[in-house]
């Protein structure tokens, strides 16, 4: 077992060694990618953890022995008189304290009592470059290379007037720093590659790069790139911080990136690092973490380097967004309509500041697109707080005897028979059974949650519980529960169950458009019940109804078939038929009734606010607000006639932004919005 073990962590090495290597020779070499440098960050992570644990697999030709980069035929070779080091990588804030933990034994170990003490950086995505003077002139310039070798760029650098092309006093100095390309010149680059049908770039460290290496300097000093420099590797000067190094190198004309700081301790460093994930998108350029040096030079000379980087120094990265695991299982849930959704449970991994375990593969189709199979390496990649997506599966990396993913005819958890059926005109199933345990408690737990009742305390546990125990099996019989009931529940006692009583009661009052989209009507969700909600209020209006404001709705409901929904604009064809469809079954009818009686609905006037700045215009609202949350302020902006967007674009009128704003804000800048 132990043999058959190792043999698959080699050939998973072996496997890994190749693919590594050839988007690395795609991105350092080539200047062109096909997966992000995110999810390559994470396959080395995992080639990394791998040779750790059976380092008798290590290799001299591993990508982990290595530094990253290569040299192009087309430019003379330059030997570095000193060794260009990478850095070794840390990527959460356990990572960085370990390497805390690492520096202080090595600096007791060498005669330093001192805590230590840090200059941190922000982490430029460009190319790095390593410019020669000699007698104060520039007279070299070249990339990194394999570490040793780079290649001979000196008059494509001396086009980019941020390097100033003497230094004072006639020094003699070998400088570092970072080649990028600007957000606002790389989109102009790429309009203009659009225009005349030209293959446009990736990202504006692909374009820095593939222009650093353009054989006519012409071309280099038309796309104006741009570069920081950090650090004096060799010469006439010396200091005894980071910190002094930097502000003489300003001093001599280099661009410096104004944003260091000296960090007294590991908690201040964890400060910058999290000031700055929020705040790196309103810069215009790229930056994907910070680095961490020792303070002192002293301290750096004593720690030194290992084979392949510096003891004193760490990368951290900010959280990836795209990150590389293993497909374990793929399962299918039911959701609260009865719909199946496939979901792959994954291998653990960090991703965008947390850990996750599984990601959507939204339906059959997609499944097929991606031919993604139990046992596949695959990228996935998350925005914001949802579910990750898996976007590309890593084919190179597949085990030998894999299967396709089969839908299966019938799926258990619909309950019945476990019969299904595909929605037609719709690439989803759903279960032919509509009242399978897994169902009704998605069914009910939704219709509890803050978008729609907001019934504080019943969360999907406690749902769960109620359904087993039969106290409720409808929306009405939340209403209906006694202290006695919830009493029987785990975890309940006076006071809790007092406060469910009490958040129940709360709830009754509750407007038409959450009404709606708490009843698990098919495809509706808070924008189209709020498109309802306005619909049904102006019927009200003209009606002049005398009946009571429930008996009204619910005939309403019942009796309007999919045209009066098309009518909404904004509601589809597919969406009205679904619409009309659920009012008209029978068992639906029965449960709004039900709740009918329990329930006061809030329906609105439907004045038309003309008059206020908001009417007819669209917002964006981003950063947090001090006097309300997004979405009170959200429902606030509805209420007054205006349509709320989630993106910055040329039809967004306002934008509203509170503190921490980040890329929206800087968007709307760019294209004038008002603010």
């Amino acid at each position: 077992m132990t043999n058959n073990k190792k043999q698959i962590a080699k050939d998973r090495i072996e496997k890994l060694k190749r693919l590594i290597d050839y988007h690395r020779r795609l991105y350092h070499v080539e200047n062109r990618s096909e997966i992000s440098e995110q999810a390559l960050d994470s396959l080395k992570r995992e080639l990394s953890e791998l040779e750790n644990a059976y380092p008798e697999f290590v290799t001299p030709d591993s990508p982990t022995q290595r530094v990253a980069g290569g040299v192009l035929d087309g430019f003379e070779k330059v030997t570095h008189r000193i060794r260009q080091w990478s850095l070794n990588d840390a990527f959460t804030e356990e990572d960085l304290r370990d390497f805390d933990a690492r520096i202080r034994r090595l600096l007791r170990k060498a005669g330093f009592n001192d805590h230590p003490e840090y200059c941190v950086e922000l982490k430029i995505d460009g190319l790095k470059v390593i410019i020669e003077y000699e007698k104060g002139l520039l007279v070299r310039a070249s990339t990194r290379g394999d570490g040793r070798v780079g290649e001979d760029v000196t008059q494509n650098i001396k086009t980019i007037e941020s390097i100033p092309l003497s230094v004072p006093d006639n020094l003699n100095l070998i400088i570092e720093g970072e080649v990028y390309m600007t957000k606002s010149r790389f989109e102009q680059i790429n309009s203009k590659l659009k225009e005349i049908g030209e293959d446009t770039y990736a990202n504006p460290r692909n374009l820095a790069a593939g222009t650093l290496r353009q054989l006519d300097p012409k071309i280099v000093a038309e796309r104006k790139l741009s570069a920081f420099v950090y650090d004096i590797s060799y010469g006439d000067l010396s200091f005894d911080t980071q910190i002094e190094e930097l502000n003489r190198l300003r001093e001599m004309g280099f661009a410096v990136n104004p944003y260091f700081k000296h960090a007294k301790d590991v908690s201040e460093v964890i400060d910058f690092w999290n000031t700055w994930q929020i705040k790196k998108d309103t810069l215009d350029y790229f930056v994907d973490g910070i680095v961490v040096k020792l303070l002192r030079a002293d301290w750096q000379h004593a720690l030194g380097y290992t084979g392949k980087a510096p003891r004193w120094a760490v990368a951290l990265k900010f959280p990836a967004e795209q990150v590389t695991t293993i497909v374990e299982d793929i399962v299918l849930q039911v959701g609260r309509t009865g719909v199946l959704t496939p979901v792959a449970h994954l291998k653990p991994v960090l991703i965008a500041g947390s850990v996750v375990s599984r990601a959507t593969l939204h339906n059959e189709d997609e499944i097929k697109r991606l031919d993604v199979r139990i046992g596949d390496t695959v990228i996935i990649q998350k925005a914001g707080d949802i579910i990750p997506d898996i976007v590309q599966v890593l084919k190179e990396l597949r085990p030998k005897h894999s299967k396709p993913f089969v839908w299966p005819e019938k799926v258990s958890v619909c309950g019945g028979d476990g019969s299904i059926e595909r929605v037609p005109g719709q690439a989803v199933w759903r279960c032919v059974n509509k009242n399978s345990f897994e169902q009704l408690v998605k069914k009910l737990t939704y219709f509890a949650s803050k978008k729609c009742f907001n019934i504080d305390g019943a969360g999907e546990r406690v749902v769960e519980q109620l359904v087993k125990k039969e106290l409720i099996r409808g929306y009405a019989d939340f209403f209906t529960l006694k202290k006695g009931d919830l009493l029987e529940l785990e975890g309940f006692a006076d006071k809790s169950a007092d406060n469910l009583l009490n958040a129940i009661d709360k709830s009754r009052n509750v407007t038409l458009a959450r009404f709606l989209t708490a009843i698990s009507i098919p495809n509706v969700g808070e924008e189209t019940a709020r498109l309802m909600s306005d619909k049904i209020s102006r019927e009200l209006k003209s009606c002049g109804s005398s009946r009571s404001k429930n008996k009204f709705l619910f005939d309403l409901l019942i009796s309007k078939g999919a045209d009066f929904w098309e009518s909404i604009e904004g509601v589809g064809e597919i969406v009205s038929r679904e619409i009309a469809d659920y009012f008209s079954d029978n068992e639906n009818k029965r449960e709004i009734s039900e709740l009918l009686k329990h329930v006061r609905i809030e329906i609105p006037n439907n004045i038309q606010q003309t008059s206020n700045m908001f009417f007819g215009k669209t917002v964006v609202l981003t950063g947090t607000l001090k006097t309300m949350t997004r979405d009170e302020a959200k429902e606030k902006l509805l209420a007054m006639g205006a349509k709320v967007s989630s993106s910055v674009s040329g039809n967004t009128d306002y934008v509203i932004a509170g503190e921490n704003a980040g890329s929206k804000l800087k968007r709307a800048r760019e294209l004038g919005v008002q603010i």
